[in-house]
């Protein structure tokens, strides 16, 4: 599969007059304020959701600080870290992939494609099970495995440049030797911590709490501003590395500079959540259709990841109610049928 149009395509409208760039904003904005109308009410349903049933009302109550007791310590203590962890993994994942994706100008350009989730979930069992680190450690592990992850799918794939599909192709294979490396570790360890790691492994928000949430937020709030520099180095990647080159950029410069941004929100996501699958594959894709534009659409992306992994989220809360799945097999389930219609219209395509 070479490096679908999904880009090129629409190159020409970057170069079209002012007006039609306001207009794709104004799109933009208008779709982004509808997601976050719907992420609004959706996050309002999650909280009223559980075992306990609790209606709007109390939990409008409980989140102004009044209100039962006993209800305002199941809204504010157990579900709402929940559905703010849901908010703001799916946004880092959103995020993530539309960074990859279009640094390698190909829509399986996804970390969790092309093994940066994988090695992020390695360094994290390696921290945890071998080297026995707290939660802190855990996340520094994550962070450590994805980048390793992505220099050595980088180095791989490079031959006097960067093709998408390329890399694409050794990052898959890459991801396969991982799998293979985070199975062993998972048959050495003891019973308890297997069973813990692999659980953890399927991608879950099942007990998050307000400690879970506070390592994404601060990564968020570190590396939001540096997305928002790079972003325009992002938009002159997609032209290509020769066009780049002709415009004066640090083509790998700018692409280590992505690549870190880009792992750090995964490898964050993966340490506390563990890998999620295909949310930072689809999030970036369905936004472009959304928005109908150019560009690598951070913030439209980000929306749509949240939107996802909340819906993904309460699905895994009610589908086997009273029990609870792990939110990263609903996101499979859901990714693994948007990936063959990926393909499928690919093939057409051709």
């Amino acid at each position: 599969m070479s490096d679908l149009p999904l880009w090129t395509s629409r190159v020409r409208v970057i170069a079209l007059p002012g007006s039609a760039t306001v207009r794709l904003d104004r799109r933009a904005a208008l779709v982004c304020a509808v997601l976050a109308a719907l992420l609004l009410g959706l996050g309002a349903l999650a909280l009223t959701l559980g075992e306990t049933a609790i209606t709007v009302g109390q939990v409008v109550s409980a989140l102004a600080g009044g209100g039962d007791d006993g209800v305002r310590r199941i809204v504010v203590q157990w579900r709402l870290p929940r559905v703010v962890m849901a908010v703001l993994g799916g946004a880092a994942l959103g995020v993530s992939g539309a960074v990859f994706q279009s640094m390698t100008r190909n829509p399986l350009g996804s970390p969790d494609i092309i093994g940066f989730s994988t090695g992020a979930y390695t360094g994290a069992l390696v921290a945890s099970l071998v080297l026995g680190r707290s939660a802190l450690g855990t996340t520094l592990g994550a962070l450590v495995g994805g980048l390793g992850a992505a220099v050595l799918v980088y180095l791989l794939a490079f031959r006097g440049g960067l093709q998408g599909f390329r890399l694409v192709v050794v990052g898959i294979a890459v991801s396969a030797v991982l799998s293979a490396v985070n199975s062993y570790l998972l048959v050495r360890a003891r019973l308890e911590e297997a069973v813990t790691a692999a659980t953890w492994g399927a991608g879950s928000l099942n007990g998050v709490r307000w400690p879970d949430v506070a390592p994404v937020a601060l990564s968020l709030l570190v590396l939001a501003p540096a997305c928002a520099v790079l972003v325009r180095r992002l938009t002159v990647l997609e032209l290509g590395d020769d066009h780049a080159r002709l415009l004066g950029l640090g083509v790998e410069r700018s692409r280590a500079g992505l690549l870190v941004v880009g792992v750090g929100l995964i490898a964050v996501v993966t340490a506390v959540l563990g890998p999620i699958a295909f949310v930072a594959l689809a999030a970036p894709q369905v936004a472009r259709r959304l928005v109908a534009g150019t560009g690598p659409g951070l913030a439209p992306a980000a929306v749509v990841g949240a939107l996802l992994l909340l819906v993904s989220d309460v699905l895994a809360q009610r589908v086997v109610a009273p029990g609870q799945l792990p939110v990263g097999v609903v996101t499979g389930c859901l990714g693994g049928a948007y990936l063959v219609w990926l393909l499928g219209r690919a093939r057409r395509r051709s």
